[in-house]
């Protein structure tokens, strides 16, 4: 008999053995292939069987399992194998917990970092327009300030000319400020600046398109001043190892002057140099009150905020005015002391008469 690895009818009807494969030929005997392949063959029916037994008893039991009540067999199976499990599924629970949870933690320091970054732009977005607010509310007031002060005052006799501060000295020795406005918007020198609040200073230096301010506090500027309640008239001048103060001399030992009072500018000037002021600008308030060789000295803090400008209003002149006018008599007092005392004193009765004072 031959031997073959698999037989297949030919076409006169006899078997036709095939040969063995490459791989087995040699090394196979008829006998022992044709074992194997009835044990493979067993064993792929066998197999089916089991799965075609499992279906059926799955489908079995499902049919039963939903078919019975809750007190069934089935369910009391279910019930046992639950209890049996359950503590086996809360150990692995607890032992995967810390796991889970450091997953968990991954995650939300991520999701947090994400939503962290985004409220951080949000909020630098709005601290931008909440500044942006304030500044626009802050220039409000100031001009507003400046208004009304300027229809209080009545200052018929000027121009004035809204102005930027661009820069301020940080020296408190220097006080100092540079404006952007000049001579193209008709500013000079001497003319007196002022905001909201009562007066700066004076123009000490002018250029075409900018003008640098002298402030109250400053050693080159003077104010003739007077005390509001009583019109006790005296000299205003930076108070010498106080920078920021002011301090009123000159003052009668008989005058009346009280904490709290408040100094004003009288509309005159006492020496060359000064800057013509209107009467009548608040220039700050009475802290003390000192008294030495017959002269009382008062020190003064002023009503300005020296420390943060930003909005100021120079009062101009335009030519043929009466301010113009005081004015040219005021920048000739020097020469006209030059040639008299009696000359000076006249020049001076005019300054004040024409300011009322």
């Amino acid at each position: 008999m031959a031997c073959c690895s698999t037989a297949s009818t030919g076409p006169t009807g006899t078997t036709v053995c095939l040969p063995l494969p490459a791989r087995h030929a040699g090394t196979l005997s008829c006998e022992r292939f044709g074992r194997s392949q009835f044990v493979y063959e067993k064993t792929v029916r066998r197999r089916r069987a089991v799965l075609a037994l499992l279906v059926v008893l799955s489908l079995v039991l499902l049919t039963a399992y939903f078919g019975e009540s809750s007190s069934g067999g089935l369910h009391s199976v279910q019930r046992d194998f639950l209890t049996v499990v359950s503590p086996i599924q809360d150990g692995a629970n607890k032992a995967l917990k810390p796991v889970r949870n450091l997953f968990g933690w991954f995650g939300s320091t991520l999701k947090a970092k994400s939503q962290n970054a985004e409220l951080r732009k949000q909020l630098d977005k709005l601290r931008s327009q909440y500044t942006a607010n304030q500044e626009d509310q802050r220039s409000y007031r100031q001009l507003l300030k400046i208004y009304h002060l300027e229809h209080e005052l009545t200052i018929a006799d000027y121009n004035p000319v809204t102005a930027t501060v661009a820069y301020q000295s940080p020296n408190i020795w220097y006080s100092i400020v540079l404006i952007d406005r000049g001579t193209s918007s008709g500013i000079r020198v001497n003319d007196p600046v002022i905001d909201g609040e009562g007066l700066l200073g004076k123009v000490t230096e002018v250029a075409s398109d900018s003008a640098q301010v002298s402030l109250i506090t400053d050693s080159a500027v003077e104010v003739t001043a007077k005390v509001s309640a009583t019109g006790t008239v005296g000299m205003v001048q930076p108070e010498v190892g106080e920078p920021g103060r002011l301090l009123m001399t000159y003052l009668e030992s008989t005058a009346g002057v009280q904490p709290g009072d408040y100094v004003v500018t009288s509309g005159t000037v006492a020496s060359p140099g000064q800057s013509l002021f209107p009467k009548g600008i608040p220039i700050g308030q009475v802290t003390s009150v000192n008294e030495q060789n017959g002269f009382k000295s008062v020190s003064v803090s002023p009503v300005a905020n020296l420390h943060s400008l930003e909005t100021v209003q120079v009062l101009t002149s335009t030519a043929g005015s009466r301010a113009a006018t005081l004015n040219n008599v005021v920048s000739g007092l020097s020469s006209q002391r030059s040639g008299g005392s009696e000359e000076e004193t006249q020049s001076g009765q005019l300054a004040q008469t024409g300011r009322g004072g």
